[in-house]
């Protein structure tokens, strides 16, 4: 059977076959291997359902460390992989991804503060939030630089590519100076907190992170499930969805939130890492495909995947040292990027979709 044959319901079958094979290997592979035999009987201990003799060290390095830690990472693929095809729809621009217009460098710069000023301040909501308080920080940023972008880039009633790709070089780069700038005022254990954060790192995974993230990632993709017809009939253009009886404006801005949410949330606690928001999306568009309904759930499972398989190798190839996932993703994404601005020239040029 073709692949370009299978209808929706089997691509999705697939997905999620690759995705329990990407976490069971994952949770298999690293510094130290364990075996199946002793990831089902830790499992099956943890339940209550048998009382087999498990290597302390073992158990304690899957139940603490490698399960979370693989459950965060299939959760934070899944939310930048849904924020890219939001943005792409939004912009109607194939090229489009968080990091390009700002999202990840305001979260970054967003966290960076927290990190360094954090405990100097003493109001009286930074008590309040507690362990939200750098989701929250890094969410307020995200979505600040993202709005101004588009603002920018929509400042003559349509969004110009070229203009938000300039904008969004301004602003990563504004962003980021502010970011070295922190990194040049903290002590050294503060810089050293930013400088491996920025590189992108699931190193310290933990139960609490994924508690916090896994909600808020699940709430944001469901909510995009929301706006999937609005983003289709998008694609036609702004006019078409105001004759629906969509109020354009805030469809936007919703969009905008949703996008930062699901970024914010995973840079927040893993750092930067760019272009899954790219590339996930369009892996799923070579089947010929723009609609976002099926782009959402697919790309959910599918950038949970390749991200659990980018952190697995991260950690494998500098044994037992770990490899910083953010310059894995970036050294895929960045080819995939110029690839699709050379094929996609023409279209662009001429303010289209999808090539």
């Amino acid at each position: 059977m073709k692949l370009s044959s299978l209808t929706r319901g089997n691509w999705y079958v697939l997905l999620a076959i690759l995705l329990v094979l990407s976490i069971v290997a994952a949770l298999r592979i690293g510094a130290v291997d364990l075996t199946f035999d002793d990831i089902g009987h830790i499992l099956l201990n943890g339940m209550g359902l048998t009382n087999t003799s498990v290597e302390p060290v073992s158990q304690g390095l899957f139940l603490q460390i490698r399960l979370p830690r693989v459950l965060l990472c299939a959760t934070v693929g899944a939310g930048l992989s849904v924020s890219g095809v939001l943005m792409q729809a939004l912009f109607r621009n194939p090229i489009v991804e968080p990091g390009l217009v700002g999202t990840s460098s305001g979260a970054a710069l967003g966290a960076a503060l927290v990190f360094v000023l954090g405990k100097n301040i003493n109001w009286a909501f930074t008590d309040a939030l507690g362990l939200f308080l750098l989701p929250c920080v890094a969410f307020t940023f995200a979505f600040l630089a993202t709005l101004l972008v588009y603002r920018i880039a929509s400042a003559s009633g349509k969004v110009n590519v070229a203009t938000m790709i300039l904008a969004g070089i301004a602003i990563n780069a504004l962003a980021t100076g502010g970011t070295g700038f922190l990194s040049y005022i903290a002590r050294d254990p503060q810089a050293r907190s930013i400088t491996f954060w920025n590189l992108g790192t699931f190193s310290g995974a933990d139960w609490t992170q994924f508690y916090i993230v896994l909600p808020v990632t699940t709430i944001g993709i469901l909510l995009s499930l929301r706006f999937t017809k609005a983003l289709n009939i998008l694609i036609l253009g702004e006019d078409e969805v105001r004759h629906l009886g969509y109020n354009i404006d805030r469809l936007k801005i919703q969009i905008l939130l949703l996008n930062t949410l699901l970024v914010a949330i995973g840079t927040a606690m893993v750092g930067v890492i760019s272009f899954v928001g790219l590339v996930v999306p369009h892996l799923l568009r070579l089947l010929k495909t723009s609609d976002n309904r099926f782009l959402v759930i697919a790309s959910a499972l599918l950038g949970g995947s390749l991200l659990t398989l980018a952190d697995t190798l991260a950690r494998r190839l500098v044994a037992p040292a770990e490899f910083p996932i953010g310059v894995i993703t970036a050294f895929v994404g960045a080819p995939v990027f110029i690839w699709l601005l050379i094929r996609n020239t023409r279209s662009f040029q001429k303010g289209g979709f999808y090539a």
